[in-house]
């Protein structure tokens, strides 16, 4: 039932971002569509409270209800932020808006890459907060280890975006190189050619 409730949140997320969007720039209708995209938070509380009941109602700790910790985790440090990148793209695309700035180069973008890391921290500390209480709902004499590996599987990411952060600072992203041509200063006089005699 957790696995189930998981997919429709995340598709009831997408689709509400979609809606949201579409009202606001194809539309022409910004208030509803802020309204709509306002109805994502309910949502993850739906997911929430319906994990929270599964478990006190009895049913076993399993890793359904980790990954719906880590889905709670990553819609606190990621939902916000990625309904505004896509918001700023979409006024870009439809709604005549400044084009989004990217992720740029070099050290601009290993300090954008540590910052996005600071969210999956975020992410994997409100995850492991709602697995510890998890266990300690339990208590000891229940089988808890499906949770508290799933402790461990928020760590190895925030480990595995640490070492792609890493990356990004001793190797920096490169701008791609412009087409070798000749600058004008330097470009050759076309070759004359005679016609006739």
């Amino acid at each position: 039932m957790v696995v189930t409730l998981i997919i429709a949140c995340e598709v009831g997320f997408w689709l509400l971002l979609a809606g949201g969007l579409a009202l606001r720039y194809l539309a022409r209708m910004p208030r509803l569509g802020a309204a709509v995209l306002l109805c994502e938070p309910a949502l993850e509380l739906l997911l929430l409270v319906v994990t929270a009941i599964d478990i006190k109602n009895g049913a076993a700790p399993s890793w359904t209800h980790g990954l719906a910790a880590l889905y709670l985790g990553y819609t606190v440090a990621y939902g916000r932020y990625t309904v505004r990148w896509l918001d700023a793209h979409a006024a870009y695309r439809f709604g005549g808006g400044p084009k989004p700035p990217g992720a740029g180069y070099g050290k601009a973008r290993a300090v954008h890459e540590w910052k996005l890391w600071t969210r999956t921290l975020l992410a994997a500390a409100v995850a492991i907060g709602l697995l510890q209480a998890a266990i300690w709902y339990v208590g000891a004499d229940g089988d808890v280890s499906q949770l508290e590996t799933m402790r461990y599987v928020a760590l190895r990411v925030v480990g595995g975006h640490a070492i792609a952060c890493v990356c990004y600072t001793i190797w920096p992203k490169k701008p791609p190189k412009a087409a070798d041509r000749p600058l004008p200063s330097q470009e050759q006089p076309a070759p004359v050619t005679r016609t006739g005699a």
